[in-house]
């Protein structure tokens, strides 16, 4: 049984699993999440991209509200946008973070 537990299959598993865990860790530890501040339905125009440069203020997301298209997210540093977690046609709500920017 601890032949099984040691075998070189299981050392390489957990080896690739803590080395995946730091990395995501250290991502993510740099990142800045961006939240909104309105409830709305993203619109394509005015989403930012993955890699993209971005100044402090700059909007991110747009969204539709009753009150029409608004700026749903502006970004609280300059940086790198590293991941954006919605889509064209996705609600978000207030509060909820949907990009994240490398500073």
């Amino acid at each position: 049984m601890v032949r099984k537990l040691f075998s070189i299959k299981n050392i390489i598993l957990l080896s690739l699993v803590m080395v995946l865990t730091c990395t995501g860790l250290a991502f993510a530890a740099g990142a800045v999440p961006q939240t909104s501040s309105l409830t709305g339905t993203v619109v394509a125009e005015g989403l930012v991209s993955e890699g993209t440069m971005v100044s402090e203020g700059q909007i991110l997301v747009k969204v539709t509200t009753i009150a029409g298209t608004a700026a749903a997210v502006r970004a609280n540093c300059s940086g790198k946008v590293v991941s954006v977690s919605v889509a064209p046609g996705s609600l978000i709500r207030a509060g909820q973070v949907v990009v994240h920017v490398q500073p």
